[in-house]
Formats: C-alpha cells, structure tokens, sequence
C-alpha cells in the first residue's frame, strides 16, 4: 500500500489525531482503530493485518489518499 506523504509509515494514533477523517474510512471497513487503546500500528499494517480483500485494501487506500488531497 502506498499512502501520500509517508504516512503509511506513522502510527495510527498519530494518523487519526491528525486526519480524523482517516478514522471514519476505516470504520466503514470495521477496522477499530479509533477505538484502540494501544494505536502504535502503522497505518500501512492495521490496513494489511485485518483480513480485507484485495479490492477492499484498494478502496481504503484510494480512500485515504483523496483524502489527503484536500
């Protein structure tokens, strides 16, 4: 997965206190993270770890990445 600006390589609690929109993309895909009480997950592994089709993970990033755009 490649995400814009590196941030595939931050941990999730850093991802989604700073784009909290990132959080609501991936609970449509009920991946928890928001809710973790742990959050040192890079994003491109919570995406990768959570069992999700190949057309899934594609939307996710694709999801993401838009949003980074804005």
């Amino acid at each position: 997965m490649e995400f814009k600006n590196g941030l595939g390589e931050q941990a999730i609690q850093d991802v989604i206190g700073n784009h909290p929109a990132i959080g609501e993309i991936l609970n449509r895909y009920e991946i928890g993270c928001v809710t973790c009480k742990v959050g040192i997950c890079l994003l491109k592994d919570v995406v990768s770890i959570h069992g999700l089709s190949p057309e899934q993970e594609t939307a996710i990033e694709q999801e993401i990445n838009e949003h980074l755009m804005h």
